[in-house]
């Protein structure tokens, strides 16, 4: 299946600019916004914030939804979250669920100072583990009037469980004791480790995951790194801090976001698909699982062709009950 994959995609009907903002732990967040070109002066619009995969940067996935929703008539922030990218947090790749979620808030407080955003109106739009991020921050943040996740992946589920529960207790326990003696380590002196995440090189053998991640991260489909950050070390999070996920529940309380709406978007074929059925079971109405006919976790991050763009369209104008400026 030919997905059409341009994760570099460029539009000329949006015009785009770095910008910085600050969460409530005074931490510099870096983002892209990105403005249709059609909105003339005085006029506002709703507008949504952008959640890139876990352990990626805001020019993985995150920029193409952010330009792709500004064609139809938003203003979008694609953000990178902390400890990735170029917005702050030390060391580097942190494992932070809480803040990870603070970012969509701390995004919501920069797009309510605009003068073109419509501030009663702000959406987001969360890939991969930003679903689960952006599902926390909206348990707590009403001003998140409506959510939608794309190939979500529940990292804390997936740390304690793996995939399809194939995670023992005592692989957890091994888990804790590695991370515990890796931070007594780094706590001497000792170089930072790092864990997981895409493999830096596959072979025929390796696994069909580890394969598919490859093609997006490592090769020049949607390899990319800030200046001063190694391409290869993008997603690999830190050995000693990736534990916390173990205490991350994003689904607990998910019916509490009703009656904001809900959409999750799944391929028919992702691995991940578990993670959006779950969701959609636990949360409460409106909601919807929106599944993709032959497409894979991956497919959805840059699949031209796959992505229902039509549906994440329909999805916020029905949330906003607004019309747009630009043509469709």
């Amino acid at each position: 299946m030919d997905i059409g994959a341009n994760n570099f995609y460029q539009s000329d009907e949006v015009n785009s600019q770095r910008v910085e903002f600050y969460n409530q732990f005074r931490m510099k967040i870096v983002g892209n916004l990105i403005t249709p070109k059609s909105v003339k002066h005085g006029q506002t619009c709703p507008a949504l914030v952008v959640g890139h995969p876990m352990g990626a940067v805001k020019e993985q996935s995150a920029n193409l939804y952010a330009t792709k929703m500004a064609e139809q008539g938003y203003i979008t922030l694609a953000i990178d979250l902390p400890f990735w990218g170029e917005s702050d947090g030390e060391p580097r790749n942190l494992v932070a669920p809480e803040l990870y979620a603070e970012s969509f808030s701390a995004a919501v407080d920069y797009l309510q100072g605009l003068e073109q955003v419509t501030s009663a109106l702000i959406g987001g739009i969360g890939i991969c583990g930003s679903g689960v991020f952006l599902i926390s921050a909206a348990k707590i943040d009403p001003r998140l009037k409506a959510i939608a996740t794309v190939s979500m992946y529940d990292m804390g589920a997936a740390t304690r469980h793996g995939l399809g529960h194939s995670v023992t207790r005592e692989q957890r326990a091994a888990m804790i004791a590695e991370a515990a003696e890796q931070r007594s380590r780094e706590s001497a002196g000792a170089d930072i480790a790092y864990t997981g995440g895409t493999a830096d090189e596959i072979t025929e053998d390796s696994h069909p995951i580890a394969k598919e991640f490859y093609d997006f991260y490592r090769t020049p489909r949607g390899q990319f790194a800030p200046e001063g950050l190694a391409p290869l070390l993008t997603t690999h999070p830190t050995l000693s801090s990736n534990v916390r996920f173990l205490n991350f529940y994003p689904f607990n309380d998910i019916e509490t976001i009703s009656p904001r709406p809900m959409l999750f978007i799944a391929g028919e074929n992702a691995h991940s698909f578990e993670f959006s059925e779950t969701a959609h079971r636990l949360a409460d109405e409106p909601k919807e699982l929106f599944v993709v006919p032959g497409a894979g976790h991956v497919d959805l991050y840059d699949g031209m062709n796959v992505i229902p763009w039509q549906k994440l369209v329909a999805f916020f104008d029905a949330a906003f009950a607004v019309s747009h400026p630009v043509n469709r």
